[in-house]
């Protein structure tokens, strides 16, 4: 009679294999959403610990280091302290920890509305395409225009959008002419922005609408509510 074998697992792998997938985690708080498309909701922030790049306007340097690990079951059960439909996952830079989209889907699996702030530097690729991606191209004036991972703008769909974070003249004709160009606006919503205590709003405001360029222009909401305050 023959027997048919069972896989043994070693009790190590048996370990490894149970073992929950971690994030390192600088904040999570409610507020409103500042930016984007939905600007104005109430939303839960999910912010990731550490980032490779150094923008010179960066407003979230204490991100850079430090944090708390936190299991994403953790993570998903702080979230839905709030009773909020929305949540932004954003940084630091959240694709450079490699558990991140994991965690992401896990949230729209949970029925979240859920969207993802990044440099515009990291493979978007492996996001779940539920997730609407915000991706900040970093201009001439961020420091950090070399970082730029341009096969990203092929990956755009219009559920997601394109950010430019605005320094001076020079950035907004560099991102025009890349918007332009790429014909970035037939793939997603375009938007521009002023760096806060940079370039002025009205100033950005008049360039648009000068050239009738087909983007958005927003500022950070919750600068100008309640200052560059962390958890705001």
């Amino acid at each position: 009679m023959s027997e048919t074998a069972t896989p043994v697992r070693h009790p190590r792998q048996e370990g490894r294999a149970r073992r929950s997938v971690q994030l390192r985690i600088t904040e999570i708080f409610h507020s409103l959403q500042g930016e984007a498309r939905t600007v104005g909701r109430p939303t839960v922030f999910v912010r990731l610990t550490g980032c490779p790049l150094r923008c010179v306007y960066c407003d979230t340097g204490y991100a850079f280091h430090g944090g708390e690990l936190m299991e994403i079951e953790q993570i998903v059960r702080r979230v839905g302290t709030w009773g909020t439909r929305f949540v932004t996952v954003t940084g630091g830079e959240p694709l450079a920890q490699a558990g991140c989209p994991e965690f992401m889907r896990g949230l729209c699996d949970a029925g979240y509305a859920v969207s993802l702030e990044t440099s515009g530097a990291m493979d978007i690729s492996a996001v779940d395409r539920r997730v609407s991606r915000v991706v900040d191209i970093k201009t001439p004036g961020s420091g950090e225009v070399h970082r730029n991972l341009y096969a990203n703008l092929g990956q755009l769909t219009p559920h997601d959008q394109l950010k430019f974070v605005l320094c001076d003249r020079r950035d907004y004709e560099w991102a025009r002419d890349l918007v332009k160009g790429c014909d970035l606006t037939s793939r997603c919503e375009v938007l521009f922005s002023p760096s806060h205590g940079v370039l002025g709003a009205a100033t950005l405001a008049d360039w648009i609408v000068g050239d009738a360029l087909p983007v958005r222009f927003q500022i950070q909401l919750h600068k100008y509510l309640w200052g560059d305050v962390p958890g705001r």
